[in-house]
């Protein structure tokens, strides 16, 4: 077993995965950004290195940086989480390369053909797993798509290879849209993956999104451990996910289960993963009709990681993955069979994120937890790494934590969520805990014939904004009320080693916040975009277009002297992990650009002037 791990990666999936470690007799190492400070991750780790700025490629995805922490630590093993360096097959051949230092996961080389959807696809239909229509190899030019519409019809997905959670895909529905959903796609594929290499596939209109939990060893044994049901999503992003489904029988479930292994067995995986298959839904399917043996299901994609909804399998399996991943990388073999593996009762994961769900799922900008309460007794389980007076970091994901339910049956994880929900108390910042509870009482939902498709096609979205009217409680302001406290911890770094030290004081005026280096000196505190550009050089007297959120400039569309109309894209700004189009609100000509691309930008900043 390993001496020490080094989790690549922050808040919830990195205290979890440390968890892990601590029931193994393992020791943890952190990393942080100049955001994540004062993290929760960084409190519960045994140590805590600096890798670098708050924006993300300079900090956790930087690969040096990463395995550089990990040499300073003397840590024998790396775990990516989820997210980040997780499905990056360059950073773990470097970590399998690295002098003392496991990778835990799979190969890259199993990463690399995988997680690669174009190759992933060539070897789950040489396994004789269905897949979906669609290209096994790069897509470059309009006229490809244009010909794939021709032979299949529309509407298409574009895809990024290295893409996941609807990051890096774009639905072509019409021969007109195809030159500028291309041009989208391979953007993001670049920005979130670094790599613009996309393909192509038939656009299924009305799936429910089912996807197989496995764990593979090196000795040949490939175990699935059951499917969860992550049908309900927003935008691709999946928002609650349960286990088992209740829309398919048992023939069906064994059918997929099989396919699942038998695919991961071809492609010689190891360790955790999830082979995510999309069922086509039967229209005016009743609750008490579960999808039988003949219903289509296509392979969709292979996660070369832990997921963000894991929790649930573990619920309902008795299974600890994390734990199983670490040991499986120490070289230790899966030690029960795949009759062995019993599902009992139902379990559903709701991901707290710090969102308005009102104000369609708009990201808080920021905030203190002011008060942070979160829920328990029988059946229920927090993964999280905020404690009360935390800061809320908005650099990277809007989720800030995750709460798990579980229950004998389905009708009583409903009810056992409805009352851990209601119990949840959160003020300071909005979370989506009031969509939640709606949830749990829609009758589409309960019943479990809804479709990916549901939230973004069928919802009435004012039903939303009653429910966090109803349920949403004093998200405040994001300022302390406490105007005189006087700090009295500080976060001290030497060599990029992080060290805590307290200094207790009373009576005393308020010490000055701000950055303390390794001699003592402090400094003012830095934005947290670390380049945010500012309003100083705006000389333009027309309409300002500013960012609502803050972000990176993907794209700038206009030039100065462009004529624009309403509704015209002016600047892409990439946000929580989405792609958003910036559009002008009236027509008018452009008469300043205050950005450029690869900008970090803060909500506020103005983005274009019009005249």
């Amino acid at each position: 077993m390993f001496r020490k791990v080094l989790v690549a990666n922050r808040g919830e999936i990195a205290v979890r995965v440390m968890r892990a470690c601590e029931e193994l007799n393992v020791g943890t190492v952190a990393i942080y950004s100049e955001a994540d400070k004062g993290s929760g991750h960084v409190r519960y780790a045994d140590e805590a290195y600096n890798v670098g700025p708050a924006r993300a490629a300079d900090s956790y995805l930087d690969h040096e940086a990463v395995i550089e922490a990990a040499q300073k630590a003397d840590a024998d093993a790396i775990h990516p989480g989820y997210g980040f360096l997780a499905e990056n097959a360059e950073f773990a051949s470097k970590v399998e390369a690295a002098d003392g230092i496991t990778w835990i996961g799979p190969s890259s080389d199993a990463m690399e053909s995988l997680g690669e959807k174009t190759k992933a696809r060539q070897i789950m239909d040489e396994a004789a797993v269905p897949i979906v229509p669609g290209t096994t190899d790069p897509v470059t030019d309009p006229d490809e798509v244009a010909a794939f519409g021709d032979e299949h019809g529309y509407p298409i997905a574009i895809k990024a290879e290295g893409g996941g959670g609807g990051r890096g895909m774009k639905v072509v529905w019409d021969q007109s849209e195809i030159e500028d959903q291309l041009e989208s796609a391979k953007r993001e594929g670049e920005a979130y993956f670094d790599n613009d290499s996309v393909y192509l596939e038939r656009y299924l209109e009305q799936p429910r999104h089912i996807e197989i939990q496995i764990l593979a060893d090196g000795h040949g044994n490939v175990r699935h451990l059951g499917e969860r049901d992550c049908s309900l999503q927003r935008r691709h992003q999946k928002v609650i996910e349960e286990g088992p489904s209740a829309a398919l029988s048992e023939e069906l479930r064994e059918k997929i289960g099989e396919a699942a292994r038998r695919g991961v067995a071809a492609a010689d995986y190891t360790n955790a993963g999830t082979v995510e298959f999309l069922v086509e839904e039967e229209p005016g399917r009743g609750p008490e009709e579960p999808l039988g043996p003949d219903a289509n299901f296509y392979f969709l994609e292979v996660n070369t990681r832990i997921q963000v909804e894991h929790t649930v399998t573990e619920e309902i399996t008795g299974i600890d993955i994390v734990k199983r991943q670490i040991q499986i990388a120490a070289g230790e073999e899966v030690d029960f069979t795949q009759e062995e593996v019993d599902i009992d009762g139902h379990a559903m994961e709701f991901r707290i994120n710090a969102e308005n769900a009102a104000e369609d799922f708009a990201p808080a900008t920021g905030g203190t937890l002011e008060t942070y309460d979160p829920p328990g007794g029988v059946g229920v389980r927090m993964d999280d790494a905020l404690r009360q007076g935390d800061e809320l970091v908005t650099d990277y994901d809007s989720m800030i934590a995750k709460l798990i339910v579980w229950g004998e049956d389905r009708e009583e994880c409903i009810d056992r969520s409805l009352r851990a929900l209601s119990e949840y108390e959160i003020a300071g910042i909005p979370t989506i805990i009031p969509f939640h509870r709606l949830m749990l009482t829609d009758e589409e939902f309960v019943a479990s014939t809804h479709t990916t498709k549901y939230l973004d096609n069928e919802l009435d979205e004012s039903r939303i904004e009653e429910a966090q009217e109803q349920w949403g409680g004093d998200t405040g302001s994001g300022a302390s009320d406490d105007e005189e406290t006087v700090e009295r911890e500080f976060t001290v770094e030497v060599n990029g080693k992080r060290f805590e030290v307290e200094l207790a004081e009373h009576g005393a005026p308020a010490i000055p916040v701000g950055d303390v280096d390794a001699s003592g000196a402090s400094g003012p505190p830095q934005p947290a975009g670390g380049d945010s550009s500012g309003d100083d050089d705006i000389a333009g007297d027309g309409e300002t277009v500013d960012a609502e959120m803050q972000g990176t400039i993907l794209d700038v569309a206009v030039e100065e002297g462009d004529e624009v109309a309403a509704g015209d894209v002016l600047v892409v700004l990439e946000a929580m992990k989405m792609e958003n189009d910036i559009v002008a609100s009236r027509g008018g000509t452009v008469t300043e650009i205050a950005v450029e691309e690869e900008q970090s930008v803060d909500m506020g900043d103005t983005l274009v002037v019009l005249e």
